[in-house]
C-alpha cells in the first residue's frame, strides 16, 4: 500500500494534470463525489475560484503548492470529509466557517429556516406592509446551534430579531462566534453554554415579557439512535462530533426534552421548528398531538421526499 504521506510528495506540474491526478487518487479510493472534491481541494490550496481554474489550467503549479494539494487529497482518501479540510461549508447562500467541533451544516437544514420563516409569515417582515410601522420585535432561540448557521441565516432574515443561541460544546460556539461576527450580525445574536433551553433565562439575561417568552424555537438536535451510529457514512462516525449526532437509545430522546422545554418558553401562537432523523416524524408527531399545548402540526419533506422538518404552533 502506498505511504499517504510519500504519495503527497510531487513535482511541479501543469494545473490540469495535477487536478485530473488528485480526482484519480479520489477516486480509487472511493471517495464520493470525487470530482467535485478535488476540485474543491485544488481551489482552496491555489486561493481561486472556479472560472479562474479552467482559464488557467495549463499554468504552472510549483511543487510546494503540489504537495499541499495532494496532502489534503490524501487525508480525502483516508475519511476526511472536504468540509473540515478547508474549513468552510455553504449553507444558505452564506459561507460558514466548520471544524471538527461541529456538524458540518447540510442542505437538508435549509428546510428549517424555510419552514420558519413560512411559520412567521406577516411577523417575519420588519415592516408591517399595511401600516408602515416597525414590526414587533421578535425573541428566537436556536437550541443546538453547533457552527450558528441557523442562528446566523435566521439573524440576516429577521432584523428586526434578538436570536439566543445555545450549545453545550465551548468549542462549537467559538465557532459560531465568528460566524456571525463574519456575516454581520453578532449584535442581534447571544450565545449560551447551555444544555438545550436549560437555564436560559439566567444565562442571557432575558427580561421582560413576565417569563422572557419566545416567539421562534428552531432545532436541528441530535437524532441519530445510539445502535445506528455503526451505520453512518465512516466520514460522518469517525470524524463529526457525536454529541451532535447521538440522540439517545432511539434517537428521539431529545425531542421529547425540547418539546416539553419549548411549551414553557413560547408564548401563544409561538412557533417550533425541528428537523427529524429519518423514520422519527411518526413519534415526534405523536408527542405534540398527546399535548393540549400545540396545534397546527405538519411536516415538510425534504428534497428526497423524506420528511425532514416538523413544525407546530403553541397554543
Amino acid at each position: 500500500m502506498t505511504d499517504p504521506a510519500k504519495a503527497a510528495i510531487v513535482t511541479s506540474g501543469d494545473i490540469r494534470s495535477r487536478l485530473k491526478e488528485g480526482m484519480a487518487r479520489l477516486r480509487a479510493a472511493q471517495v464520493p463525489s470525487h470530482t467535485l472534491a478535488a476540485e474543491v481541494l485544488l481551489l482552496h490550496v491555489l486561493g481561486r475560484n472556479r472560472t479562474w481554474l479552467y482559464t488557467h489550467s495549463e499554468e504552472r503549479m510549483d511543487a510546494a503548492a503540489s504537495d499541499r494539494f495532494f496532502a489534503l487529497i490524501a487525508r480525502r482518501a483516508a475519511g476526511e470529509p472536504t468540509q473540515y479540510l478547508t474549513g468552510r461549508q455553504e449553507f444558505w447562500g452564506l459561507e460558514f466557517e466548520v471544524t471538527p467541533a461541529v456538524l458540518i451544516p447540510r442542505p437538508e437544514t435549509e428546510h428549517v429556516v424555510e419552514v420558519a420563516l413560512e411559520r412567521l409569515g406577516s411577523r417575519g417582515i420588519e415592516v408591517d406592509m399595511t401600516t408602515g410601522a416597525p414590526s414587533p420585535a421578535l425573541r428566537v432561540a436556536d437550541i443546538g446551534t453547533g457552527s450558528g448557521c441557523l442562528a446566523v441565516a435566521l439573524a440576516r432574515e429577521l432584523p428586526h430579531a434578538v436570536v439566543f443561541a445555545s450549545d453545550i460544546s465551548a468549542a462549537a460556539l467559538e465557532v459560531a462566534r465568528r460566524n456571525a461576527a463574519r456575516h454581520g450580525v453578532s449584535d442581534r445574536i447571544h450565545f449560551l453554554k447551555t444544555n438545550l433551553l436549560d437555564d436560559l433565562l439566567h444565562e442571557s439575561g432575558i427580561t421582560g415579557r413576565e417569563s422572557g417568552l419566545l416567539d421562534l424555537i428552531v432545532s436541528n438536535p441530535p437524532y441519530v439512535a445510539r445502535d445506528d451510529l455503526e451505520r453512518l457514512k465512516p466520514e460522518v462516525r469517525e470524524h463529526e462530533p457525536r454529541a451532535a449526532l447521538i440522540g439517545g437509545e432511539t434517537g428521539v430522546e431529545i425531542y421529547a426534552r425540547l418539546i416539553e422545554q419549548a411549551a414553557r418558553w413560547l408564548a401563544p401562537g409561538g412557533i417550533l421548528v425541528l428537523e427529524l432523523g429519518y423514520g422519527a416524524a411518526d413519534r415526534v408527531r405523536g408527542m405534540l398531538q398527546a399535548q393540549p399545548d400545540w396545534t397546527n402540526v405538519s411536516t415538510t419533506d425534504d428534497l428526497a421526499g423524506i420528511p425532514r422538518v416538523l413544525a407546530a404552533e403553541h397554543v
